[in-house]
């Protein structure tokens, strides 16, 4: 049997992770009778736990809420859990940033030194949107091992599984052709949390270039290498920037690597609507000005094709020569009539093609 101290963290733990807790399971979970729970519901209770009885034909307990907050009970995993939730909440798009930093702060000061410092370690940023990529599940380790790093400013070593393209074929910045040739040795700068998914954003030390790397498919190698000092991100950029960069397929600044501008015979409110992040400009009742970017110019083509009126392309050259080769493309196409086996035959009168 567990000694007491121990026997009512242990009871502690179990009331505050359900709702109602029938006391002949409670005794079971904790390998004691009956008797002994009562007992140590009673410790609790005089500790502070507002603990009530539940009544039916089990009988059993509670754990509510009560006018003062009596010591918390945290494991590692829900530290750290709870760490990253209130980190997070204000990129969340809800405005509790400021009272989930005074939340993390009162959690903070009841824990032990051992928690305190996991907590303390947990450094992560939430940029982007909050939906488009499938939720992936992240080890908290992971986590943790990698925000410590950032704050440490240790080179962390990693194994890292391939990906796959992104499923529309636009450029996914966790999408590495040297994937699945470890080790990795990356210098981190940050954890991002963007739509779901957490990626890790570094410096790779052998290929001499920033990497966005997912946290999922990361695999940590014990122990970290040594320290470095820190570097600037491109241009001197935000970490919400660069990663939206790199997700548009930009390798600098938060932009598309195509942009290009175009006269568009169509009032600018039947426009606005589909151009995305892009610029529309009324010139008249019936005519307006898109300034648009996109991943690649045969992207830009599509989006600007999409509006059925006639355009005038104002730059640049690059947007232009590939509106020759598009249209070239689908002319070839229109003008392209499939064979169809036994149509000749019938024609002519003959029997179909066996």
């Amino acid at each position: 049997m567990a000694t007491t101290s121990g026997r009512l963290l242990a009871l502690l733990s179990l009331l505050q992770s359900r709702r109602d807790w029938p006391g002949q399971l409670l005794a079971e979970r904790l390998e004691v009778s009956e008797r002994t729970v009562r007992r140590d519901v009673e410790r609790l209770r005089e500790l502070g736990y507002p603990i009530g009885a539940v009544k039916g034909p089990d009988g059993g307990y509670r754990l509510q809420a009560g006018a003062e907050l009596p010591p918390l009970l945290f494991d590692d995993g829900q530290a750290v859990a709870l760490a990253v939730a209130l980190r997070t909440a204000a990129g969340s798009g809800a405005e509790v940033g400021e009272d989930a930093a005074r939340a993390l702060a009162t959690v903070r000061q009841v824990m032990p030194s051992r928690l305190r410092h996991r907590i303390d370690a947990v450094q992560v940023s939430a940029v982007g949107p909050r939906a488009g990529a499938a939720a992936a599940r992240v080890d908290p380790q992971v986590l943790v091992t990698l925000a410590g790093a950032v704050r440490s400013r240790e080179v962390v070593r990693f194994d890292y599984a391939p990906a796959d393209v992104s499923a529309d074929g636009s450029p996914d910045p966790d999408v590495d052709p040297d994937a699945g040739r470890p080790p990795r040795r990356v210098e981190p700068h940050h954890v991002v949390t963007r739509a779901g998914r957490w990626y890790l954003v570094g410096w790779d030390s052998d290929r001499a270039g920033w990497r966005v790397f997912r946290a999922d498919r990361i695999s940590p190698r014990t122990p970290l290498g040594p320290r470095f000092a820190p570097r600037e991100l491109p241009d001197g950029v935000d970490v919400g920037t660069f990663l939206a960069g790199r997700f548009r397929g930009s390798t600098r600044r938060d932009d598309w690597p195509c942009r290009g501008e175009v006269l568009i015979d169509l009032p600018a409110g039947e426009v606005a609507p589909y151009a995305h992040d892009g610029l529309v400009e009324a010139l008249g009742p019936d005519r307006c000005r898109l300034v648009v970017g996109s991943w690649s110019w045969a992207g830009l083509v599509a989006l600007i094709g999409r509006y059925d009126a006639e355009l005038e392309v104002v730059g640049p050259p690059e947007l232009r020569a590939e509106l020759a080769r598009t249209a070239a493309r689908f002319t070839r196409a229109a003008e392209r009539v499939p064979a169809r086996p036994g149509r000749a035959d019938r024609r002519s009168g003959g029997p179909p093609a066996g």
